[in-house]
């Protein structure tokens, strides 16, 4: 994509004004300002340079520069929009509809008639069973119900507060040393059909193929991670650190997804040995841009510490209030999990351009080994690995993993058993043993 402006004394003011501003933001002392200045003015202007860059015919000098200036802008892909004739196109559209999107990676809440029946069932969107075939709805109809399962969520640390006591931050060790309960054959999944019909969902927004889900192609993937002592390897960070369970307390960090994400990094360290980083910064104040707030400071994250090759962003779903994500496995109540892919793919306009993902093929492996080895060892414990149409930062690593863990209904105490088999799947596949 490149920048095309006519000649115009408007437009080289435009231009000299943010050049000064980059200038002085570059000369200042790093402080909360010129973050800001770096964080939301500079992409607000790459977004109104371009908002004039319709229906020209050649590359300008001020084109060149801006093109410059947008590689270096991390929010650049997300500010990316089109004007004609003073009329919002498809393509503004296109972004802020992907910008809404991206706010809700999870189910939206949709649970199926068996699951209505039987809260220990896997909560899936409304097309289960035709995973393949997604089924149109009354979009008005969808958005309140969206919109519903999103009510405590908004201006609140956390979407239940009654605190219900001290957790018992051990329990998962009962989960560690099951035996396999099942060996999964890639041979009964040769086929595209039955190979979505087990593994995964495929939300109404995307699709996906034969060539791109292949039984055999992602679990020939190597994923093997040698370890090493002395820097981190694995980051987990929480684009939606707001995110409770059903007796989190407000303002208690701990009690909230990021003790989650907590308890998966000290199991990691402690029972697997891996050197794990937990980034716990808060990108969901306003929660439609979580996304875009976090990709900048996950890329300095990952650029100061080039040892990280796996990247797990660890989130809690939200369903409808009659649906409860547990099961008991070696006596242990443990929260129902998710793995998640986005493939920057929606039906109305295809592949997303902006939103490349050189890694989504890795990505796709990566969730489908951790999904065998979960359903092996600990069957009816994981969900369908959910596809959806944007791509929610899944770009940074070939490892990377977005995870689910339970929803509003579930307790802080069966998100922190989930801990368990998650760390150990994590072992077994990066250890090159599933």
């Amino acid at each position: 994509m490149h920048w095309n402006y006519r000649e115009g004394i408007t437009k080289a003011i435009f231009l000299a004004g943010l050049t000064a501003m980059a200038f002085f933001s570059l000369s200042c002392p790093e402080t909360e300002v010129t973050g800001k200045v770096y964080g939301q003015l500079f992409p607000t202007a790459v977004f109104c340079m371009e908002a004039l860059a319709y229906g020209e015919k050649s590359v300008t000098a001020e084109g060149k520069i801006m093109d410059l200036v947008a590689k270096e802008l991390p929010l650049y892909s997300y500010s990316i929009s089109y004007f004609g004739d003073g009329m919002m196109n498809r393509y503004y559209k296109e972004y802020v509809e992907i910008l809404m999107q991206e706010a809700k990676e999870g189910t939206g809440g949709k649970v199926t008639e068996a699951e209505q029946a039987d809260t220990e069932e896997d909560t899936v969107s409304e097309n289960e069973g035709n995973s393949l075939h997604n089924i149109e709805e009354d979009k008005q109809t969808e958005e309140a119900e969206e919109e519903n399962n999103r009510l405590s969520e908004e201006g609140s640390s956390f979407f239940i507060t009654d605190g219900t006591g001290e957790a018992d931050r051990e329990a998962y060790k009962n989960l560690l040393h099951t035996e396999k309960v099942q060996d999964i054959s890639l041979g009964d999944y040769r086929t595209f059909e039955a190979l979505a019909e087990k593994f995964y969902t495929v939300d109404k927004s995307t699709y996906t193929t034969a060539k791109e889900l292949n039984a055999e192609k992602l679990a020939s993937v190597d994923l093997k991670l040698q370890k090493r002592q002395d820097a981190p390897q694995i980051l987990i960070y929480h684009t939606h650190a707001h995110e409770g369970y059903a007796d989190s307390v407000a303002g208690d960090d701990a009690t909230s997804v990021v003790g989650v994400g907590e308890q998966l990094a000290q199991i990691l360290r402690n029972e697997y040995g891996y050197q794990v980083l937990h980034h716990t910064e808060q990108y969901d104040g306003d929660r439609d841009y979580a996304y875009s707030c976090a990709l900048p400071a996950i890329e300095q994250i990952l650029k100061e510490n080039p040892t990280i090759e796996v990247v797990i962003d660890l989130h809690r779903d939200s369903v409808e209030d009659g649906t409860k994500l547990v099961r008991e496995t070696a006596g242990v109540q443990a929260a129902k999990f998710m793995f998640f892919n986005g493939l920057s793919r929606v039906r109305e306009i295809g592949e997303i351009g902006y939103l490349p993902n050189e890694n989504l093929q890795k990505n796709l492996a990566f969730s489908f080994q951790m999904q065998k080895v979960c359903e092996e060892y600990y069957p009816g414990l994981t969900r369908k690995i959910y596809l959806k149409g944007y791509r929610y930062n899944m770009h940074l690593k070939p490892r990377t993993l977005l995870v689910e863990v339970g929803a509003q209904n579930n307790t802080l105490q069966e998100a922190l058993n989930a801990c368990g088999p998650i760390a150990r799947a994590l072992a077994i596949v990066l250890g090159g043993e599933g």
